[in-house]
Order: C-alpha cells, then sequence, then structure tokens
C-alpha cells in the first residue's frame, strides 16, 4: 500500500458533496413532478435515513478505517463471500452511477448549447467526452483529482443554497395542489418517491471508500462523512422543492434541464444558462469523484485476492489505472446501449439501476455494525438504518432489482475461480 495519504479533511468531504450534488438535485425534478407536494414525504424520510446511514458509516470507519468501505465492512463483520458479494454489487452501483452523471452532464450541456444534443448520438457522445475527460483527471493523480473535487464543489454548492433560498420566495403554492396527484395511496406514493430521492444521497459512504489514502482516517472520514451528508441533503432538497413549486408538473415531467428552466421562467434567458452552467460544474464534479471510486473499490478487493490482480496496479500518482479504465469502458457500455432513448429515459434506468446495487451494500454496512458495533446507542442508529434501507429496497421496482440481482449473480462465477486460484498457491 502506498504510503502518500493526498485526500485531506477538506477533500474528503468535497468528496461526499461532490459525489452527492450530481444529476439529482438539477433533474430529480422532472422525475418526481408527476408526485407533485407528496414527494415532499418522500424527501423527509429519506433525509432522515440518510443521517442514520452516514453516522453508521462513520462508526465503522472509525473502526475500519481502510479502504474499501463497504467491501471493508461486510468483509470484516461477516467473512470472504458476503464480502465479495458486497463489493461486487457496489462496484456495478458505482459505474451505473457514473453512466447515469454523464448522461445528466449531456442534458445539462444540451440547455447552453442545444445542437450538442440534438440527436441521440450526439448526446451519447456529449456524456462520453465528459467521461473519459474525468477518467484522464483521474489518470494523471489522486491528488489531482481530490483537488478538482474540491474547487468543483464549491463551484455548485453555494449557487445551489442562493438558488433555492432566493427561488422559495417565488415558490407559488397552486403548484403543490393537489397535495397527491396521482391517485394512489400516500403511503405507495411515498415509497416510489423514497426510490427517487434516495439517488440524490446516494455517495454519502464516498470519504469511507478511499480511507487508505486519507490523512487521519479515523478522524477524518467520520467527520466528512457526516458533515458532508448534511450540507448536501439540505441544499439539495431546498433546491428541489423550489423548482416544483415553480413550475407545473406538466412542464417538468419532460424537461432535461427543470432547474435552468425553473430559474429561466423567473429571471429571464440568462438565468436559465447562468444554472445549466452550474449544473454542467455540478455533474462534472460529481462525475470526478465516482470515477475515482470507481477504481479505489476494485483495488481494496484485488489486495485481499477477491479480484483480479490487475486492479492493484498503482501509477506514479497512486493511482489504480487499470481500475479507472475499466470501470470507464463498463459506463460507457451501458451509455451506448441506451444512446437511442431519451436522455430522461437513460437517465431514470440508470438510477434506478444504480440505487438497487447499493442498496445491498448499505443493508449489509448496516447489519455489519448491529452485529459486531458497540455501544447501545449507536446499534440502534444502525438498527434504523437497516430498516431504512429495507424499507427503499421496496420503492426500486421488480425490474431494477432483478436487474440488480442479475448483475450482481454474474459476479459468483468470479468469486469461485479467485477462490480456486488462491487455494492453489497457497498449495
Amino acid at each position: 500500500m502506498t504510503t502518500a495519504r493526498p485526500l485531506g479533511f477538506w477533500s474528503a468531504t468535497a468528496l461526499v458533496v461532490g459525489s452527492m450534488i450530481g444529476s439529482g438535485a438539477f433533474l430529480l425534478p422532472a422525475a418526481l413532478a408527476p408526485f407533485g407536494a407528496a414527494s415532499l414525504v418522500g424527501w423527509g424520510i429519506t433525509l432522515g435515513g440518510a443521517m442514520l446511514l452516514a453516522i453508521t458509516f462513520a462508526n465503522l470507519a472509525m473502526r475500519w478505517p481502510q479502504t474499501g468501505g463497504p467491501y471493508v465492512f461486510a468483509r470484516n463483520a461477516f467473512g470472504e463471500l458476503p464480502g465479495f458479494v458486497i463489493a461486487w454489487s457496489y462496484w456495478i452501483s458505482i459505474w451505473c452511477a457514473t453512466a447515469a452523471i454523464a448522461v445528466a452532464f449531456a442534458g445539462s450541456m444540451g440547455a447552453i448549447f442545444p445542437a450538442l444534443t440534438a440527436t441521440p448520438l450526439r448526446a451519447a457522445a456529449c456524456a462520453l467526452g465528459a467521461l473519459w475527460l474525468c477518467s484522464g483527471v483521474n489518470l494523471i493523480g489522486l491528488r489531482e483529482a481530490g483537488r478538482l473535487q474540491l474547487v468543483t464543489t464549491v463551484l455548485k454548492l453555494l449557487p445551489l443554497l442562493l438558488f433555492g433560498l432566493v427561488a422559495l420566495w417565488f415558490v407559488d403554492a397552486k403548484q403543490f395542489t393537489p397535495f397527491n396527484p396521482t391517485g394512489e395511496s400516500l403511503p405507495k406514493v411515498a415509497n416510489a418517491a423514497v426510490a427517487l430521492t434516495l439517488w440524490a444521497m446516494l455517495g454519502l459512504e464516498a470519504a469511507t471508500v478511499p480511507a487508505g489514502s486519507t490523512e487521519n482516517a479515523r478522524t477524518t472520514v467520520p467527520r466528512a462523512t457526516v458533515l458532508g451528508t448534511l450540507l448536501a441533503g439540505v441544499a439539495t432538497i431546498l433546491a428541489c422543492t423550489a423548482v416544483l413549486g415553480l413550475l407545473p408538473a406538466e412542464a417538468l415531467k419532460d424537461s432535461q434541464a427543470p432547474m435552468a428552466d425553473a430559474a429561466r421562467s423567473l429571471w429571464g434567458p440568462a438565468a436559465g444558462v447562468t444554472l445549466a452552467v452550474v449544473m454542467a460544474i455540478s455533474c462534472f464534479g460529481a462525475l470526478n469523484g465516482w470515477v475515482l471510486l470507481s477504481a479505489q473499490l476494485p483495488l481494496a478487493a484485488a489486495r485481499d485476492g477477491m479480484f483480479p490482480k490487475m486492479f492493484t496496479r498503482l501509477d506514479a500518482g497512486g493511482t489504480p489505472v487499470f481500475g479507472v479504465i475499466v470501470s470507464s469502458l463498463l459506463a460507457s457500455a451501458l451509455v451506448a446501449a441506451n444512446y437511442s432513448r431519451s436522455l430522461v429515459q437513460v437517465f431514470t434506468f440508470s438510477i434506478l439501476l444504480s440505487t438497487a446495487a447499493t442498496l445491498l451494500p448499505y443493508v449489509v454496512s448496516s447489519a455489519a455494525w448491529v452485529m459486531r458495533g458497540t455501544g447501545a446507542v449507536s446499534r440502534v442508529v444502525a438498527a434504523l438504518a437497516l430498516v431504512y434501507s429495507l424499507y427503499a429496497m421496496f420503492g426500486i421496482g421488480t425490474e431494477s432489482l432483478a436487474w440488480g440481482a442479475v448483475l450482481v449473480l454474474a459476479g459468483l462465477p468470479l468469486h469461485w475461480a479467485m477462490r480456486r486460484k488462491r487455494a492453489a498457491q497457497g498449495g
């Protein structure tokens, strides 16, 4: 393991905030529009669950401050097979998230330069260009990727908070009536909203993944996790609620840049372009953070002999080159395979798939502290986080859960092959 620890407290916090605030804050109003004001119930449940998870991950990171995050927690608490399943599932969630954010970046660029996304092929090319630009930054070095994350986080967090606070003054209460326009029961609508809003909270565990490259990880990672989750959660909910109260649901549901459209309706075309630029910066920063994580997770698993050894190779800057390239190729394949769909369709499919694959690591990580943690209060918090994670699973939908299960099962042959290889070497 390299002795360099290029990530400090602010870089770690920026990794959490930057990974969470990406496409969700800017595109979710379109996905939530059919639920109306009832979506606020989903937001409340999601923020509460996210804080429970953040506290649980903070406790886990204090006990096991190692690179790998959820994978390390599962392996240390439950053994090799659960560790591999969580590593594989979480890795899938990362490159699916990378694909979704790249698509969202294309949508934001389309709001600025419509010709860039005038056709599905152009939109896919724009998304892939951003993805590989971030991959290039990560290949330069982990420290450089951390600096870019800090800069882009500041550039998007402050405008997002400002927009949310100012736009709330212009909200039209009529946009929130009827409270539940779906005709479905409120519990069912809230559950569906939780499945979507949870996407905006994914990444709360981001600081735990590169813990081995973080200064004073035992204290830095927990603080960054809790603070980052709170900052990102409040900013996102403020902004999304304002957008839902500014534009009618019919106008929002097909919008590729709903926040930019809301700003345009209030303050004119220049404001819309400004918000689209902020969204582009936001998505680019999140893309950079998820590309960073996409290599750190398989690096940790490979060091334990669970992933192929190629994932352990580091360049002079401490970057796991093979992990960056393979993860980016898989994300590119997901974008390319769906390029004929609209941006909103690709984005929605990708986030539900990523969320489904992330919930399993959340469930197992929470269970790890319930079973192996210390302190009665912290174990109660972990138990509540576990209940929330299981509840969120029910809102994902059978299609996304089925795809997630298929992808997880597809990794088992690799696990058995790696076990046989280790056994042969041991013999």
